[in-house]
């Protein structure tokens, strides 16, 4: 009789590892760092399998631990485990799993349904050694995040991206090891959430607020420097941030050192340029922004650039700023206006008897102009021969034939008034130049 279509299959930690890492499957061990030892003789254990060092186990449907002791057999020289992916939604099964793998350090159990399954205060010592801990997509309570901290004395990186918290509930006790915390993609808005951060890692230096709704930075220079003594980077990209008073007191941060601010609806109206270049000159601490590291040149030239920017229409929250650059730089001329447009000339095209008048670009390369001036002149599609006249020099200089067909006209120093003479290729020789006549007119 066939079981019902319903029943699931229980999928054990055990069971898929003995399944993924099965010596059959790779029978010279090579690739996954798989060492098998043979047995005493007459052993009831037929061969040891140590596993390698990281264990990836993603996606699997694995919904317990198993057996304790093959863990604890297999799992000895274990130090990540990546368990994405997977069914567990019992934090005693996950308990299982990490008491028996001894010198656990990293530990991703992201997209794990553990929304509303408590973790037991007096379960959580098993976590003691863990210093990353992954649990981004599982809706994990904030009181179970809060158990894991306080038992986890070690540890420094803690991920908790796609939660959909709108809130953060403050714990009573402090994570003195925390350094990294990534809370990504969630429902954040008021500042006043963000800063409960600061009193739960007082000794956080990376804070990743990317993809929330963060709308300001609320808080005096005191309060930030006390709440976030140590925090050396934040991401603020796509957040709501709006004001340039808010990016002011980024530099209330007392050791920051880089910031990413993109997709932020204050720079919205600017160019890519300007945005980069108002954002450096309002952070003077900042060595990395964006991505991209801040050189001694491009900050001062950031700094002039907003002086000049704003020296006719000066906003009232920019007016400090500007008055320490001015101070710095003084008053500054407007730049020139440069014009970058493809440099034209208007020369006389001479084909036998006649002369044309016809404006060229002198970005164009000598094949370009060819084409251009068949097309223009209605001139024989067969073979044809140019020749530059400096009507200033001709009388010294002579003509110069157009012979490199990639050269640019440019840089023949081309000038209104010049003339470009046609003539047909030769059948014989034609190094001695054209022979219409005088070439100065």
């Amino acid at each position: 009789m066939e079981s019902s279509s319903d029943e699931e299959e229980v999928r054990t930690f055990v069971q898929v590892v003995s399944e993924k890492y099965n010596p059959e499957n790779f029978p010279y061990g090579q690739g996954i760092g798989i060492v098998l030892l043979p047995s005493p003789p007459g052993s009831p254990v037929k061969d040891r399998l140590f596993l390698p060092s990281i264990l990836v186990l993603n996606d699997c449907g694995i919904s317990k631990a198993g057996d304790k002791s093959d863990i604890a057999t297999f799992c000895a020289h274990v130090v990540e485990v990546d368990l994405s992916h997977n069914q567990l939604n019992d934090w005693g099964e996950i308990c299982t799993i990490v008491s028996n793998i001894p010198h656990l350090d990293f530990l991703n159990l992201s997209k794990n349904p553990l929304s509303g399954v408590e973790l037991e205060p007096s379960m959580a010592d098993v976590f003691s050694r863990v210093r990353r801990l992954v649990l981004i997509n599982t809706h994990v309570s904030w009181d179970t995040v809060h158990t894991l901290t306080r038992h986890t004395p070690e540890l420094e990186e803690l991920f908790l991206c796609l939660n959909d918290y709108t809130t953060v509930s403050e714990s009573q006790t402090s994570c003195l090891s925390l350094r990294l915390l990534q809370i990504t993609e969630n429902q954040l808005q008021e500042w006043a959430e963000v800063r409960k951060f600061g009193l739960m890692y007082p000794r956080l230096r990376a804070l990743v607020l990317a993809n929330n709704s963060v709308s300001s930075v609320g808080d005096s220079k005191e309060t930030l420097q006390r709440l976030f003594p140590s925090l050396r980077s934040i991401n603020l990209n796509n957040s709501g941030l709006s004001r340039w008073e808010d990016i002011e007191r980024l530099n209330f941060f007392p050791k920051l050192e880089e910031v990413k601010a993109k997709g932020i609806p204050l720079l919205q109206p600017y160019s890519t340029h300007e945005r980069r270049s108002l954002l450096l000159a309002q952070l003077p601490s900042v060595k990395v922004l964006n991505g991209g590291a801040v050189s001694n040149g491009e900050r001062e030239d950031a700094e002039r650039f907003f002086i000049r920017f704003y020296q006719d229409s000066l906003q009232q929250d920019l007016a400090e700023r500007y008055r320490v650059l001015v101070s710095k730089y003084g008053q500054l001329a407007p730049l020139a206006e440069v014009d970058l447009s493809p440099r034209c000339t208007v020369v006389d095209v001479r084909w036998g008897d006649r002369v044309e008048a016809v404006s060229l670009s002198l970005e164009q390369t000598v094949v370009e102009l060819k084409r251009h001036l068949r097309a223009l002149l209605q001139l024989p599609t067969n073979g044809i021969r140019l020749f530059y006249i400096n009507r200033e020099m001709c009388s010294v200089l002579g003509p110069e034939e157009l012979k490199c067909g990639s050269r640019a006209l440019h840089s023949y120093s081309i000038r209104d008034g010049d003339e470009i003479l046609v003539v047909p290729k030769a059948k014989s020789d034609c190094s001695q130049g054209p022979s219409q006549g005088p070439l100065c007119f």
